[in-house]
């Protein structure tokens, strides 16, 4: 009897933890921040995304309590030609004025393509701000 109440508790401890953990893994959109909102952070290193034809349209944030930090971007290729997006065409802004480039970014686009992709920042702190790409107005 006294097993059956262990294995019960064991079991029920288990689905618990199993159950935070998923809690903390799932993503989940954070605010928006308005377009209008100037963010004046310096950038002493002058981190830039990589020069393209690639214009971020608009984004999503997403985070969960771990820390990740993912983000759906509608990204246009403002070429004539098929372009390939990576890593370096684009970076974010976090709360901490810090500037990231995304983990593994690989998608082809046609002339004057429009996509959106789900992007992974990887794990930090602060929470991103905006996205940009080196086509876009904000420097």
């Amino acid at each position: 009897m006294i097993q059956k109440i262990v294995l019960s508790l064991l079991l029920f401890s288990a689905f618990f933890k199993v159950n935070a953990f998923a809690n903390q893994q799932a993503l989940s959109i954070d605010r928006m921040i308005p377009e209008n909102f100037e963010l004046a952070y310096p950038n002493e290193q002058n981190l830039q995304p990589r020069k393209s034809d690639f214009a971020v349209i608009n984004y999503a944030l997403m985070s969960n309590q771990a820390g990740e930090r993912w983000a759906v971007v509608t990204v246009r290729n403002l070429a004539s030609g098929w372009r390939m997006l990576d890593q370096k065409h684009l970076l974010a802004l976090t709360a901490n004025g810090e500037r990231i480039n995304p983990i593994d970014v690989e998608q082809h686009f046609k002339a004057g393509e429009t996509l959106s992709l789900t992007i992974n920042f990887g794990e930090h702190k602060f929470p991103i701000l905006s996205i940009y790409s080196r086509a876009d107005s904000y420097k």
